[in-house]
């Protein structure tokens, strides 16, 4: 069977379970993936050759780890024969060998510690992780699992432990905003002075078409370690050496001729409002200048010096992205005199606000400013984009989405404006403003106010000014909004048609119509051009770039059009990516187009008897294409079945109460039983003082017997039904397998999401036009005379009843 993603996350996160004892998860993630790197290079190096990479010694891989299993010296032998010599052979010695498995205070001592690293091994000794012989390998599953990891350990290291992570997301972002995309030579160079765990310069590489060489500087020992690892783990072994143990700002390691080695691309995400950047530097003496022109940042806040740090190490045509606290935006005194030197020369191209509570060890909002030297001398203003409403709620923390990835990416390298979220800014509004960046002071998101129109109230009467605010459904609709309104009076205009037929006005409009036939000939046509290329997916397939080239023409075919958002129909797309199809292209990568049926087992593991499963294509599929008669009559067994059930509950309510006429058929615990209900019906079958008792016990019988023969038909229908099934899965061709994935499971699904964002569209015109309407339909003085009329009336009633 093939790895599917969503399994090998979770086998390999059920791992951590087995070290959560005492232990803190900044501490057991060393241990999870130190086991994890030593299974990765033993499946995908053990056999090859002289040339690899990465050599595995003798007695060294993960197979003699599992030989130690159960054995009293496991963590001592899994230091000295698995790791040592595995670390001295790659010249990774403190690396690999910083995680000690024989730390009885960490581990516990004895029996516990031997089944506890027993058990994780055996975790790993699962046949489905096999990293050297999937055939997707080269989509970077292991890569995903890793950021999967390491999202986990963040969230659970708690604050001020999690900040070795870069959330993914943000390290696309930062990825994509500095052109590394148009790398074009292999002697480019890119650079992380605060590295962490490696992930940012590693998204950084992969976004490159070519193999760029990547540096990167992290002074905590254990998190150098893991950078290192990660790097192996993410097949650049030879960027090993070039992740480096060191104070950055005190003790820069990448250096030449006594200056800063200068680089293509720099990121960053380093520590916020970091206190102590002075220890073991002093400022006005740096022998790297790195403040010269600029000024000294305040000493007890590091954000500048970094960021100093990088406009040093940057080449004259670099460019680079840095991840820093709100306030470097508008701080003053010492910042606000660097924050201008910056930008009178010309350094920042582009700020992005980013959603707070996305960084794990903070909550604070953070931004990211892109740095451009190489247009720097010609740069008249900052494109700012301001993505803090653009975002999902993922347990206490706030990521964000494929489409505001997206939708920053393309609207920063468009340099596009869009009101609300995007604008390039001149120096000279900038200067106006003290050259205090906040990004509200230059773009306001916020909502427009629905104001209540006092003179609509009083006089009655539908605001013009609310109708052509909707101006963005009548350029898309003429002659709607006259087939709605017509006009009061000045300002003023009133609903033509009932309100109760406002919808079907709406929807029978011929520009509506044309229109939502426009959009769903949109997807029809995304379909058409890949339909092929889905049936035709083979192990040749890189399922990361099929979703790539799909997703990527879905989201152009919406663009710029009317009223429909594009990023939220490639956001429909990429979820059902993430939920089910990926992992049904692995499946498909793996078992070629082939439906397999699997056991359904119980939470203990066990298999559940005449039970099964099969993930690529569920059941139901096979029943509605090839029994749909036979799934009817099943759902007509069931309504009949229902029918029973719910006659007998009425009679229930009405009569199996105390002094009821199914009193006498309930047993000790008030429930009426089948034996006493026939023991009370022969008691008074007959006698005529009880016939209407009778009759209801006999309609409650027939409910029941009813019912007791419809479940029965049900079970044996459905049993006779999944024998069938069964069958017609073992003879399933690959074009019947293919068009129950394609045309049954995929495209369905897709459309259903996409149908709804279109269906949107009216709804939130006919909801508008509908509480307008209802707004505005009586004025003040009409409410005023119904509820005089009303007085009198029942002044009127009053008097005639002598009530005074």
């Amino acid at each position: 069977m093939p790895i599917k993603k969503s399994d090998l996350y979770a086998s390999i996160w059920k791992s951590c379970d087995e070290l959560r004892g005492g232990m803190d998860a900044s501490q057991y993630k060393d241990y999870v993936l130190s086991i994890l790197f030593i299974k990765y290079v033993s499946d995908k190096y053990a056999d090859a050759g002289e040339y690899a990479p990465i050599v595995i010694p003798d007695g060294s891989s993960f197979q003699d780890m599992i030989k130690l299993k159960g054995q009293v010296d496991i963590g001592d032998q899994i230091n000295k024969k698995i790791i040592a010599p595995l670390a001295e052979a790659n010249d990774l010695r403190g690396v690999i060998d910083q995680t000690d498995f024989n730390d009885d205070e960490k581990l516990g001592s004895g029996k516990e510690k031997v089944n506890r690293l027993s058990n994780l091994i055996g975790i790993f000794q699962d046949a489905n992780l096999d990293f050297g012989g999937n055939n997707a390998g080269d989509d970077d599953l292991l890569g995903d699992a890793y950021e999967y990891l390491m999202r986990n350990f963040a969230t659970e290291s708690g604050k001020s432990k999690g900040q070795f992570y870069t959330p993914a997301e943000v390290s696309r972002i930062l990825a994509n905003v500095i052109g590394v995309e148009k790398a074009d030579n292999p002697s480019l160079t890119a650079y992380d002075p605060t590295a962490g765990s490696g992930s940012l310069i590693l998204k950084v590489a992969d976004e490159a078409p070519v193999d760029i060489t990547i540096y990167g500087q992290e002074m905590d020992v254990a998190t150098t370690a893991l950078a290192k690892m990660n790097m192996v783990l993410h097949n650049r072994p030879e960027a090993v050496h070039d992740i480096m143990r060191g104070n950055t700002l005190a003790d820069p390691k990448f250096s030449e001729n006594g200056e800063l080695k200068r680089f293509d691309y720099v990121v960053a995400n380093p520590p916020f409002s970091y206190k102590s950047w002075t220890n073991g530097l002093d400022p006005k003496n740096d022998l790297y200048n790195r403040f010269e022109g600029f000024g000294i940042p305040p000493t007890k806040n590091g954000d500048y010096a970094f960021l100093l740090h990088i406009v040093k190490s940057l080449k004259n045509t670099g460019t680079a992205a840095v991840i820093l606290p709100h306030g470097v935006l508008f701080r003053g005194n010492a910042e606000g005199k660097i924050r201008q030197n910056l930008i009178e020369r010309g350094y920042i191209k582009g700020i992005i606000g980013l959603p707070a509570n996305l960084f794990y060890g903070t909550g604070i909002p953070a931004c990211i400013l892109v740095l451009d030297k190489e247009q720097s001398g010609s740069r008249d203003g900052i494109f700012m984009i301001d993505g803090s409403e653009g975002y999902i709620k993922d347990g206490n923390k706030n990521r964000l989405r494929e489409r505001d990835i997206h939708k920053i990416v393309d609207v920063f390298r468009e340099q596009k404006a869009e009101g609300g979220f995007s604008r390039f800014v001149p120096n000279d509004e900038i200067q106006k403003n003290e050259f205090n960046l906040n990004i509200p002071r230059y773009i306001d998101n916020s909502t427009e106010e629905d104001i209540q129109d006092i003179e609509g109230h009083l006089k009655g009467g539908i605001p013009m000014r609310d109708v052509e605010g909707m101006n963005q459904f009548w350029d898309v609709y003429p002659g709607l909004k006259d087939e709605l309104f017509s006009p009061l009076r000045e300002g003023y205009l009133k609903l033509k048609t009932e309100k109760d037929v406002i919808n079907e006005v709406i929807f029978s409009y011929p520009a509506f119509v044309s229109y939502s036939k426009e959009l769903a000939k949109l997807f029809t046509e995304w379909k058409q051009a890949h339909y092929d290329s889905m049936k035709s997916i083979d192990e040749d397939v890189r399922p990361k770039a099929l979703i790539a080239e799909i997703a990527e023409d879905l989201l152009k075919r919406y663009r710029d059009k009317a009223l429909i958002d594009p990023y939220d129909i490639y956001q429909h797309l990429m979820n059902y990516w993430s939920e089910t199809m990926r992992d049904d292209v692995y499946i498909i990568v793996e078992d070629g187009w082939t439906a397999t049926l699997e056991p359904v087992r119980n939470s203990k593991g066990n298999i559940k008897k005449g039970e099964f499963t099969c993930e690529l294509i569920p059941k139901e599929l096979v029943i509605n294409r090839y029994f749909p008669k036979e799934h009817q009559e099943i759902e007509q067994l069931k309504q009949q079945q229902e029918e029973a059930a719910q006659v007998q509950e009425e009679l229930e309510q009405e009569h199996a109460v105390e002094g009821g006429l199914l009193e006498e058929a309930l047993s000790d615990a008030g429930n009426v039983t089948k034996g006493e209900l026939t023991k009370r019906m022969k008691e008074i079958k007959g006698d005529e003082d009880f016939s209407d008792e009778f009759e209801v016990m006999k309609s409650y019988k027939t409910a029941y017997d009813n019912e007791r023969k419809a479940k029965s038909s049900v079970k044996k229908a459905e049993k006779e039904l999944d024998k069938q099934v069964i069958d017609k899965y073992k003879e399933l061709t690959e074009d019947e397998v293919q068009t129950l994935v394609v045309d049954d499971k995929w495209l369905p699904t897709i459309k259903f999401h996409i149908d709804g964002e279109v269906d949107a569209i009216s709804r939130s015109l006919t909801q508008r036009v509908n509480e307008l309407a209802g707004r505005y339909d009586k004025a003040v003085v009409e409410i005023d005379k119904e509820a005089d009329e009303l007085e009198t009336r029942v002044q009127s009633h009053l008097e005639a009843m002598g009530v005074v």
